[in-house]
């Protein structure tokens, strides 16, 4: 990536850029004067201009009202934003020292005590989130919406899950039928929490830091029923023996400042979380990966539960 130099030194960047991570955005640590900071390379056609801006400035007004996130950082001349001649955006945010709670999709290795004890922490810091978030100007965001359409409409913003190749037929008609009846229930859901959401709090985007948990990776975020946000965090676990101990756990830290949704609406959402990224997983990966197999069988199996126990 020849430009990078160059657009680093948007930055005030002086010294070696190394790359970090590469999922929706690549995401390098550069250096000035020695400080660190991340430079994010965002994805071509993920998020247009006035959405990735909209979450650079929701990030910003976060941090500066001292929620534990990432700050965007400004170039010289005060804009957020920086484009390649490709046409993809570049961004820079402060760096988080610390490490992640967990890898993507890696299972804890802890005892489920330790486990609860954190996820307690991680419901605290998403009603810090939204609560913060309820504060703070928004009227001017503008990012996807993770309301009924966005989850379970005719196209969902990650895609019609029930489409997803390694399904088979009768399988198909299953996830339509579970599309119908959630879409109904969310439908019937009366007075849901609803407003700004990470949307995406995976334990690869939360960091454990000197000062606490700190949230990171608000690529996905957007307008959304706050309860998707929990069910989100522990989706990850949705095999483990404990994970009705570690759903308590979110609601209870959740609860200690801000209503919780109940514990079945957090299981009802860990379901949504798993039919999209059902949908998600269509486009990023070719027909016959088993990635595909394995994300329509998580989405099955919460759907089963969901449906045999609500």
């Amino acid at each position: 990536m020849n430009e990078l130099p160059e657009i680093a030194a948007k930055w005030g960047a002086n010294g070696q850029i190394e790359l970090i991570a590469e999922r929706e955005n690549a995401v390098y640590k550069i250096l000035r004067d020695g400080t660190p900071m991340a430079l994010r390379l965002h994805r071509a056609g993920y998020q247009s201009e006035a959405a990735i801006l909209s979450e650079l400035r929701w990030t910003l007004r976060l941090a500066e009202a001292g929620f534990a996130c990432p700050k965007p950082l400004a170039q010289a001349d005060g804009s957020l934003l920086a484009m390649l001649a490709d046409g993809r955006f570049v961004s820079v945010i402060t760096w988080v020292e610390g490490a992640p709670i967990g890898a993507m999709d890696t299972p804890v290795g802890t005892d489920v005590t330790a486990h609860c004890d954190l996820y307690h922490q991680l419901g605290r810091l998403l009603a810090q989130l939204h609560e913060t978030s309820n504060r703070i100007k928004t009227d001017d965001l503008t990012r996807a919406a993770w309301d009924l359409p966005g989850l379970l409409g005719k196209s969902p913003f990650w895609g019609r899950f029930w489409d997803n190749p390694s399904l088979s037929a009768s399988e198909k008609k299953f996830m339509v039928y579970t599309r119908q009846t959630a879409h109904a229930h969310l439908s019937a859901m009366k007075g849901a929490d609803f407003g700004l959401i990470h949307a995406d709090a995976l334990q690869e985007n939360v960091f454990q830091t000197k000062s606490g948990l700190t949230l990171i990776d608000f690529d996905d975020a957007g307008f959304g029923y706050r309860g998707y946000d929990l069910g989100v965090c522990v989706s990850q676990h949705y095999a483990a023996g404990h994970l009705n101990d570690l759903i308590a756990a979110v609601a209870e830290g959740y609860g200690t400042l801000r209503k919780a949704p109940s514990i079945d609406d957090i299981k009802f959402f860990l379901m949504l979380r798993g039919l999209a990224s059902c949908g998600w997983v269509i486009a990023r990966q070719p027909k016959k990966s088993p990635v595909q197999r394995r994300y329509a069988e998580r989405a099955l199996h919460l759907a089963h539960q969901w449906l045999t126990t609500a």
